[in-house]
């Protein structure tokens, strides 16, 4: 099952790399998915200006001979990323490796957002935890208010965030994600609303199933 779990990230990265053309502006994201674009892409030798989500990202994608910059660029062409949780509207929960507040900037940055799948991605309806990052000033406050959160035992985001989850139940995804952006102290979210999405790309046995979302 992992082998074939594995084969699906493959194939669901390798069809995102061919919507990748010459001379485009490209979000990288984070995580096991992702880990099978970077070559995939790297393998295609176009000449791209990337921007990575992570350090991790931005130093695998250097050593294979992308071409990655600060995240100083107005606009993305297109931004390529796995998700944690895929619901059939085309809501996600991402932020399991713990980048999803750098990997939000990118994604509403790109024309298109692209995610990347392999078949236990998808689900009927989002459930916790739904990944956090907090403000480390008045961290106490916040959890009080949050409620039911959990504190990882990781080091920082790269921009000074502490990584936590939200354990509550997710209930409506709109009224949650909502909540959670009116609450000061919450740097950043794991819920993706659908119309941040282009494209999802699962791969499912020894092929990929692609869903296009409306655009908005």
């Amino acid at each position: 099952m992992a082998a074939e779990v594995e084969n699906e990230k493959r194939l669901a990265a390798e069809a995102a790399a061919e919507m990748v053309q010459n001379g485009m502006r490209v979000g990288l994201g984070t995580g096991s998915t992702v880990a099978y674009l970077l070559p995939a892409l790297a393998r295609r030798q176009l000449s791209l200006r990337c921007v990575a989500t992570s350090p991790r990202t931005a130093q695998v994608a250097q050593t294979l001979g992308l071409s990655v910059e600060p995240f100083t660029l107005e606009r993305l062409d297109i931004t390529i990323d796995g998700a944690d949780q895929i619901t059939p509207e085309g809501w996600l929960i991402k932020g399991g490796g713990a980048a999803h507040t750098r990997e939000k900037v990118v994604a509403v940055t790109a024309t298109q957002f692209v995610v990347i799948a392999d078949s236990t991605k998808p689900v009927a309806a989002l459930h916790p935890p739904v990944p956090l990052e907090l403000l480390s000033f008045g961290l106490e406050s916040t959890l009080r208010r949050l409620g039911t959160v959990t504190v990882r035992d990781v080091k920082r985001s790269p921009d000074g965030g502490v990584i936590a989850d939200f354990t509550g139940e997710v209930g409506d995804p709109g009224a949650l994600a909502a909540m959670l952006d009116a609450t000061p102290g919450v740097v950043g979210h794991g819920l993706f609303r659908p119309e941040m999405v282009s494209t999802i790309l699962v791969g499912r046995g020894t092929s990929v199933q692609r869903t296009d979302l409306p655009a908005h």
